[in-house]
């Protein structure tokens, strides 16, 4: 009878186990979150214009998309005299600054050498409150969004509620133009539902990603300033929040429009660029935020913690699939299984995982009141968008790219040329 080697079967069989039992807590705790998405959030109560808005957007060569967000402003539901919009060019080498001028906009040129967003955010801000001390809270958009019509609202009334920091509705400006596009709408309305609308629901904090979001000068003023230095500032403003007992608010009714990448390489350096920056707050603040998490008992610090450590759980439920395909190939070596068997485990675990992410991309559909029909190009390929993830989490454990690379937005479009969902 073939026996394979003591030493090797139970060191492959040892790191499976491992690597399973921290999966199976983390998918549990996940999974039992995620059930809350089901239930209604609570309202935010109506309330009248009161609080004054810097209306903040950092824009890097973005003269073609500038001037319909800065329009979008414009246009809002919300006396004119309680907000101010401002426009901070850097590293432009195109007209962004006179395009921004021409739509409205103050600007605000940015006078030192910046590198990442967080860092023109942190001069934006600074120089705000030093010379311009009136507004009670800022929001930040990035310049090829859009704003719906209530943004301002929905926010003066989050402000009126007691909310001081809050993530508003991201949705697409261009959901149907790719395959790449339509991945990214169905990953942010995921985001939207699964994990805002669901820790809202617990009492928890929704997730700021990067723009649409408020934060009261109040809060700025409490933490020192902007001083955010990783790649993903706003994930990194999460954790200075978590740190300091601040929940960020959910506020699924302030609604904005961001636009996708239209190709995969877009796609790959702009996640790249998410993982390097998670990875960057995991190393920086998980002895903080588990020492908040064991001190006070925080449970914003302790589920955000579980966040950030996202990157590092896929490689590890991509490792325990590489380790069950080694034990099937040991055993099949030694004659203990049929060949059969590897091809039978290949399959049963592609089709299991392909099929669980058809019925998450619909069902979120469904959930956030879009229409399944138009986004099925998106809907067949979100288990390879999903894999796509695990080459670019690996590379990202080992390559520390820190430098901000332009994503180029051509998606020139007003409110009024939005697909109908």
């Amino acid at each position: 009878m073939n026996v394979i080697p003591f030493t090797l079967y139970h060191s492959v069989t040892f790191l499976l186990w491992a690597c399973s039992f921290v999966m199976v807590i983390y998918a549990g705790y996940y999974g039992i979150v995620t059930l809350f998405a089901l239930k209604k959030c609570k309202e935010i109560p109506t309330a009248a214009p009161k609080h004054r808005f810097a209306v903040l957007i950092a824009a890097r060569n973005e003269a073609q998309v500038i001037g319909n967000l800065v329009y979008s402003l414009k246009q809002q539901n919300y006396p004119k005299d309680l907000y101010e919009i401002f426009v901070i060019p850097n590293n432009c080498t195109d007209n962004t600054r006179e395009a921004a001028l021409k739509a409205g906009a103050t600007i605000l040129d940015c006078k030192i050498k910046v590198r990442q967003k967080g860092q023109v955010l942190q001069f934006a801000i600074n120089e705000i409150l030093k010379n311009r001390n009136h507004f009670d809270s800022f929001c930040i958009f990035d310049a090829d969004n859009l704003a719906d019509p209530d943004f301002l609202q929905e926010m003066n009334q989050a402000l009126c509620s007691g909310i001081k920091v809050a993530q508003g509705y991201r949705d697409s400006k261009n959901p149907l133009d790719t395959i790449i596009s339509a991945n990214h709408t169905i990953y942010y309305y995921s985001i939207n539902r699964l994990y805002n609308h669901a820790r809202s629901v617990l009492g928890l904090s929704a997730v700021i990603n990067g723009t649409g979001f408020m934060v009261s000068a109040e809060t700025i003023k409490d933490l020192g300033g902007w001083n955010t230095v990783t790649m993903t500032e706003d994930l990194e403003f999460c954790a200075l929040c978590a740190l300091n007992g601040i929940r960020i608010g959910w506020v699924p009714k302030a609604v904005f429009y961001d636009e996708q990448p239209l190709t995969f390489s877009q796609s790959w350096h702009q996640r790249m660029r998410w993982s390097t920056g998670m990875q960057q707050c995991l190393s920086f603040y998980w002895r903080p935020l588990l020492k908040a998490a064991a001190k006070r008992r925080s449970l914003l610090c302790t589920d955000l913690l579980l966040m950030f450590t996202a990157t590092h759980m896929q490689i590890a439920g991509f490792l325990s699939f590489l380790l069950t395909i080694t034990l099937t190939v040991l055993h099949i070596s030694y004659n203990l299984f049929p060949q059969t068997d590897l091809a039978f485990k290949l399959f049963i675990s592609f089709d299991t995982s392909y099929a669980t992410s058809l019925l998450i991309a619909v069902s979120v559909l469904l959930l956030e009141n879009k229409n399944p029909l138009p986004m099925l190009k998106g809907i067949l390929t979100a288990w390879f968008f999903i894999a796509s993830w695990i080459p670019i989490n690996c590379i990202c454990l080992f390559k520390k790219d820190t430098e901000w690379k332009q994503i180029e937005h051509t998606r020139s479009l007003a409110l009024s040329d939005l697909p109908i969902s």
